[in-house]
């Protein structure tokens, strides 16, 4: 059989059998670490080695997402995996919803076979599609007795392609019949059941060597007479081995008769065709493998097998194939067990022998759909199906590019599905803003709000180091995080005391209901429109909504200072702006800050400095201060007279 591609196997010592104890250990997404224990007492432990388990790497490999027409999309077979889940959902007739079945496990097969032809080397491709193709047929299809075989003709010719090129080689040479491979192109083509194509190759060694040219037509005719059960045949079962059995006692006359006693090669095509056994065998470097031998034989022994004795036949096949002389690679065990309709098995030696969970995962789901592994569900609370998709969609998760894809997958797990993404996603590494966008985005369908709110946050911390303001604080109301947005808005406010002015303006301009996020992210929202006001002559707003800053509490003291120094050029307007009492007010919030008063129990640290320039600007706001209290007075008194 074929041997599955693998690369050195690296042996972790998984137990120490002297003190009953395991020496592994599983850590985050792929890692394994391993503690050699020493081999005798002289020996110092070692260091522990660390692993990382990686499976699905032929099926990530760069040839495979690097090719333009095979991108990751189409490799991971996504599309046809929601249609299957969507099928499900349909009200279809029986034969309608198996048809679709069918459609989905042939759209698995053109991906895979797709893949094969851009990447030769991948063999492990061309094992993956043999045994879904066969699996279609005994599972999928349920093909009964007489379209069965013409099922496994197709698939042996499908796999054992070498014919074709040899068919152009020989065709294309001078003189075909005298071509070194022209017996082993017709006795292929017999193998395979082509008994046409045989025919027509048989005709131009008649045409050759007139000398043959009897027995060769002998032998065509016979090729021509064969009853087969073709697809659009009415014919019952009955009929066809009624016909079939006069067919083969024909064949047992000529050659009991000697009548291609002349040609062996024309004897061993009869032969051939008579089933027998040990002319098959002779041609072991030809049927290539033990499938093939397999098909052959039933061919010409037993066209209308029944699926139930598939079993029989497939295991004396491959014994007799392999004669004792070499044991069954794991290929071999798949397909026997899939010739035995052991579908758990068939899984179980496919999650072992192959190197990814890609074809097991969509395999057993499409099989689930089929209704076929009701029976078998896991301990541990979740069926095979789900089991199997779950750790498929890990493996894509653990790849940096396509994690996209592992989220449908988990969509589609009802049990464990939801907390899987939850915990994976909590492991992307955002890399990129761009990337963080999408994860958001994945969440945020999903209503992950916690996550949501994690990956605003480490986004905020991100920015806030890369001093990118804006974005911290957008980042923070997205996240509803109020600490953050009060740590973000200190920063913008200790800025505009550095600099005198506010970057991201638009941000902060439009902050709108968010700024009630917390506190001082509306103390921010609210100062930054006051500057507005100012900067359009509304000075009665601007004055009353400084005020307001300030009476509410919602100020930061330390920021007081700075809000009464604002108010400094709307004192000193020709016109008065602030009223008595409003300048009361003002004059009770400058003492409160010169007076050394805890306000609202904060800290001696966030109280007013005693330096020459704050003597200053107390003296000058005081002045200030004074002089529009006389002007309001004055202005109200005159008001009130009038």
């Amino acid at each position: 059989g074929k041997e599955l591609d693998g690369e050195p196997t690296v042996t972790v010592r998984a137990v120490n059998s002297r003190k009953n104890q395991m020496c592994f250990d599983w850590g985050p997404g792929r890692l394994l670490v391993s503690n050699e224990p020493p081999s005798n007492k002289k020996e110092m432990c070692s260091c522990p080695f660390i692993y990382i388990i990686r499976k699905d790497v032929d099926v990530y490999s760069q040839i495979l997402r690097t090719n333009s027409s095979m991108n990751p999309m189409n490799l991971s077979g996504v599309p046809s995996f929601v249609a299957l889940q969507d099928v499900s959902g349909l009200i279809l007739c029986v034969i309608s919803f198996f048809c679709r079945l069918v459609r989905v496990s042939k759209n698995y097969r053109s991906v895979i076979r797709a893949c094969m032809e851009e990447c030769t080397s991948v063999s492990i491709l061309s094992a993956m599609e043999l045994i879904w193709n066969l699996c279609e047929i005994l599972f999928i299809e349920v093909a009964p007795a007489g379209p069965l075989l013409l099922h496994l003709l197709d698939w042996v010719r499908l796999h054992v392609c070498e014919v074709d090129s040899l068919s152009a080689d020989v065709l294309g040479s001078e003189n075909p019949s005298k071509h070194d491979s022209f017996w082993n192109l017709v006795t292929i083509l017999v193998l395979q059941g082509r008994l046409d194509e045989a025919r027509q190759m048989l005709s131009k060694e008649a045409d050759a060597s007139p000398a043959s040219a009897g027995i060769c037509r002998i032998m065509g005719d016979l090729m021509r007479t064969m009853p087969i059960l073709s697809p659009g045949n009415t014919q019952t079962l009955t009929e066809l081995e009624l016909k079939w059995q006069h067919w083969h006692e024909e064949c047992e006359r000529y050659l009991q008769d000697s009548t291609f006693a002349t040609s062996p090669h024309l004897e061993s095509l009869l032969k051939i065709m008579l089933g027998d056994e040990a002319a098959l065998l002779e041609q072991k470097e030809l049927l290539s493998n033990w499938y093939h031998f397999l098909v052959t034989r039933l061919l010409y022994s037993n066209p209308t097998v029944k699926p139930i004795d598939l079993h029989y036949y497939a295991q004396s096949s491959l014994d007799l194939f392999l004669g004792g002389e070499s044991s069954p690679e794991p290929l071999d065990n798949i397909l026997l067990a899939a010739f035995e309709f052991d579908i758990h098995q068939v899984i179980k030696e496919c999650s072992i022998a192959l190197s990814n969970w890609w074809f097991v995962a969509h395999l057993t789901d499409l099989l689930d759909h089929c209704k076929l592994l009701q029976s078998h569900n896991l301990y541990f609370g979740s069926n095979m199906r789900e089991f199997l998709l779950l750790e498929y969609a890990s493996g894509l998760f653990a790849h940096p590019s396509l994690w996209q894809l592992g989220v449908d997958y988990f969509d589609y797990c009802p049990e464990l599905g939801r907390v899987s993404l939850e915990l994976h996603i909590e492991r992307i590494p955002l890399n990129t803003e761009q990337k963080a966008l999408k994860v958001l985005r994945v969440c945020e369908q999903r209503q992950m709000t916690e996550q949501v709110r994690s990956i605003c946050k480490i986004l905020a911390m991100k920015a806030v180091r890369n001093n990118r303001l804006g974005s911290a604080l957008s980042w923070s109301i997205r996240a509803k995080d109020a600490a953050f947005a009060t740590l973000v808005s200190d920063r913008f406010l200790r800025d505009y005391c550095e600099r005198g002015c506010f970057s991201d303006l638009d941000l902060i301009d439009n902050l709108g209901p968010a700024m009630m996020l917390s506190d001082r992210l509306t103390f921010l929202g609210k100062y930054r429109e006051f500057h507005r006001m100012y900067g359009e002559k509304r000075f009665a707003d601007a004055a009353s909504l400084l005020l307001s800053l300030m009476t509410s509490r919602i100020a930061p003291r330390s920021f007081w200072m700075t809000l009464l120094t604002d108010a400094l050029p709307l004192l000193e307007q020709k016109q008065v702006i602030f009223s008595a009492e409003q300048t009361y007010e003002l004059m009770r919030c400058l003492e409160d800050l010169t007076s050394r008063r805890p306000v609202h129990g904060e800290s001696d640290t966030e109280q007013l400095q005693d330096d020459d320039i704050e003597t200053t600007k107390v003296e000058m706001l005081r002045l200030s201060l004074a002089r529009n209290l006389a002007r309001a007075i004055i202005r109200e008194g005159s008001l009130e007279g009038s």
